[in-house]
């Protein structure tokens, strides 16, 4: 492989000189291997369509990126603290073959990594590497249950690849978005195509959706609850709110019985009458709910899988 400083001579000369922006529009970005999401401005009079490659300059340097879509007051609230680029280019050919032997820095890291990894004993396990395309840095993901005193690691790395070293440590969900490829359901994990955020999902949302609480047929690539059980969740949540709690007695054109089970997303309710029938009521037929101590059960009674 050439000398990381030969490439970045041939980047920098291939950049074009900046023009004075006016009148830029902005644009929703996806960029990078952990797939952040920013907003960049374009360049005077260029538009930029949805699924455009572009080559960017971020926090982290030069990268290449997909648009998404105009940046706008809708995409903004889906957006939490985006970073603010800008546009340098579309990418032209010889960007996308420059882009293609990435792969070949990442396994020279990765094998020089975990090389001084095991020379070193440090109780860390490298899970993936990220040569940004502009090659002024290069990111070790890694998990690690302990807190790392990794200064003489970066100080080999620096040494062996002449180019900035990050160490990230993340989460077995990060590792997942970085690894994984297709679910249970045969698409693409969602934390690797449209999840920006992933937010806490608990034992409550499986149980209200009624699905199976087997857990290796609820837990995802990451080995915790599917982020997928989040999504229907607040409909649930509110249908079961138009339904009385399970314990709570109530008045039917039939008689008077106790709630014994919730069909929410079909509004009725499992009721045990008095001579010991079951039948399952639609709520309409219900005329009545006595107050009782019963109530639902509520998310913070369950253990929470942190993302």
């Amino acid at each position: 492989m050439p000398p990381f400083s030969s490439f970045r001579g041939h980047l920098g000369e291939s950049l074009p000189h900046h023009q004075e922006p006016c009148d830029m529009s902005s644009y929703v970005v996806r960029y990078g291997q952990m797939r952040f999401l920013g907003e960049f401005t374009g360049m005077a009079g260029l538009e930029h369509p949805r699924g455009q490659r572009v080559v960017l300059r971020s926090d982290r340097g030069t990268e290449i990126g997909e648009v998404l879509g105009p940046a706008t007051d809708r995409t903004a609230a889906f957006l939490e603290n985006p970073y603010r680029g800008e546009i340098i280019r579309t990418a032209a050919p010889e960007d996308l073959e420059a882009e293609s032997k990435l792969p070949e820095w990442r396994e020279a890291g990765f094998a020089a990594c975990r090389e001084f990894i095991a020379k070193r004993r440090l109780q860390m396990d490298l899970i993936d590497v990220e040569m940004i395309f502009g090659r002024e840095r290069i990111v070790f993901y890694y998990l690690s249950e302990k807190r790392v005193d990794f200064r003489d690691l970066v100080k080999d790395l620096a040494r062996t690849l002449q180019t900035r070293i990050e160490m990230r440590q993340i989460g077995v969900r990060d590792e997942a978005k970085l690894l994984a490829d297709y679910g249970d359901c045969g698409k693409p994990v969602c934390c690797n195509t449209h999840l920006s955020r992933m937010p806490p999902v608990s034992m409550r949302m499986a149980k209200i959706q009624k699905t199976t609480l087997d857990p290796s047929k609820i837990s995802g690539r990451c080995g915790r609850l599917k982020c997928c059980l989040r999504y229907e969740f607040d409909t649930y949540q509110a249908l079961e709110h138009e339904l009385p709690a399970v314990g709570s007695k109530v008045v039917t054109h039939r008689g008077q019985g106790r709630v014994l089970a919730l069909e929410v997303l079909a509004q009725k309710v499992v009721v045990e009458f008095e001579d010991r029938r079951r039948i399952v009521v639609s709520s309409d037929e219900i005329l009545g709910v006595e107050k009782s101590k019963a109530r639902p059960l509520k998310d913070e009674d369950d253990d929470r899988i942190e993302p």
